[in-house]
């Protein structure tokens, strides 16, 4: 019996492992760096979440550039960090070549990453080494003449360590462009519109002189055949890869109303397969116009919304989810079987229908007590017409204002100058006036009161 007292009165075995108080201070001292990076990351705004994951890369793989391509963000599908002479002249055509590398290496299985892809491709103009790699999500990470830790013991930690924050990034981007509010979608629309525009003048500059080009070339007056024929074809292949250009400018900017509507299938399936809810698609006219980026994006998240939302409902068994599209709008319809109580007021729908405001959309919500709710969107597919810009208030001199347009399309520093003729710390000096009329403190700021301009 005083064995039985005396067992139940021993001390209960340690729940870790005795490594000591100093080991743990260490590993913990060790680990802070990393911790506080994936911190910075976890929370960073799209506008510098470029430069977030470029800082928290830099221990395991150096590099003198950062560039992420997302098609998530439409407006600007590329965020970027690092050596402005690389990041000002990156394309689209580029960073689709390297993507087509990363996949001829094979696709990553779904919810990973895959491995990073290490080879020579053009990037901002020049052919240099580079890392690339993939997400779930389809965006790419590409890394300008990266330099491993050069412990091989420490590579494949450093490896995974890449594969895990890369993930995160973009995961990080997905979140916040699905709840991006309405400003950013007003932004992000007006880039798109401003891309195609650019590169529409670009087709039409570049083709007249390459169409000019081949038809003389293909004059039987002009001697030297074999000069002649490697000629056109230089000017063929120009050609091909120009118009693939605008091609794929127009698929970041436009996508066919009937894969977005197949976007949105693959977006409830988990909803559908572990909710039992029977939610039923009616499917678009396959000819109809193709949507812009931003609308489709917003289209499918605003359908998200207004399913969970009559699921929350509850007794809700049947949801009919339809789109359609009238050559101006696209009209969006959601309707439930549940017991008639989803308000319009509700924080939810109230948030749903400020993403439909950013649009220029309209949003009405019909409620059946004992047979349901029935929500119709329509959202015009045509950009609203843009804002002239008033900045006389802030008395800008000729310079300056020519820096803060540059500044509010988004230019960096050593850009502007080189546009401008004038040097970097010139720049800074216009800025520093800048900052001081309009009332601005960072350079965000004054982008903001720039963009509430009209001026972009």
């Amino acid at each position: 019996m005083v064995t039985s007292v005396e067992a139940s009165e021993a001390p209960p075995p340690p729940l870790l492992p005795d490594v000591g108080l100093l080991n743990l201070s260490t590993f913990v001292l060790n680990a802070q760096p990393l911790l506080d990076a994936i911190a910075a990351l976890s929370t960073a705004p799209l506008a510098t979440i470029a430069a977030r994951l470029r800082d928290a890369t830099l221990p395991y793989v150096r590099s003198s550039a950062l560039v992420i391509f997302t098609e998530d963000c439409t407006g600007r599908p590329q965020k970027k960090a690092g050596d402005e002479a690389i990041i000002s002249r990156v394309s689209i055509a580029e960073l689709d070549h390297i993507r087509a590398s990363v996949s001829g290496e094979g696709l990553p299985d779904e919810g990973s990453s895959g491995s990073p892809w290490l080879g020579e491709a053009v990037l901002g103009g020049v052919k240099r080494p580079v890392l690339a790699l993939s997400s779930p999500s389809n965006a790419l990470l590409v890394l300008a003449d990266p330099q491993p830790l050069p412990d091989p013991a420490g590579r494949a930690p450093a490896e995974r360590l890449l594969r895990y924050l890369w993930t995160l990034a973009a995961e990080r981007i997905r979140e916040k462009v699905a709840d991006a509010p309405p400003s950013y979608l007003i932004e992000s629309r007006a880039a798109s519109a401003e891309r195609v525009r650019v590169t529409a003048e670009l087709v039409d500059r570049h083709s007249t002189t390459l169409e000019t080009l081949l038809a003389a070339l293909r004059s039987p007056a002009l001697a030297d055949d074999a000069a002649r024929k490697a000629a056109t074809e230089s000017a063929a292949k120009a050609l091909v890869g120009l118009r693939t250009l605008s091609d794929r400018t127009n698929e970041l900017v436009e996508e066919p109303v009937s894969s977005a509507f197949q976007r949105l299938r693959e977006d409830l399936k988990p909803l559908m397969h572990f909710s039992g809810i029977d939610v039923q698609f009616i499917e678009p006219p396959v000819n109809g116009r193709a949507l812009p980026g931003e609308v489709a994006h917003a289209a499918r998240a605003i359908v998200r919304g207004l399913v969970l939302a009559m699921v929350d409902q509850g007794g809700v068994r049947r949801i009919r989810t339809q789109w359609d599209c009238d050559g101006e709008n696209l009209l969006v319809n959601v309707r439930d079987d549940g017991p008639g109580e989803l308000s319009g007021e509700a924080p939810n729908m109230a948030r749903l229908g400020h993403r439909v405001e950013a649009l220029n959309g309209r949003m009405s919500v019909d409620v059946m007590p004992g047979w349901g709710a029935d929500v119709a969107v329509a959202i015009p597919l045509d950009p609203p017409a843009r804002q002239i810009a008033d900045v006389s208030e802030w008395k800008l001199g000729d310079r300056e204002l020519e820096v803060l347009q540059l500044l509010a399309a988004g230019q960096r520093n050593r850009a502007i100058a080189t546009k401008l003729h004038i040097s970097e710390n010139t720049v800074k000096f216009h800025l520093r006036n800048i900052f001081r009329k309009v009332g601005a403190s960072s350079r965000t700021e004054a982008i903001a009161m720039a963009h509430s301009k009209g001026l972009r």
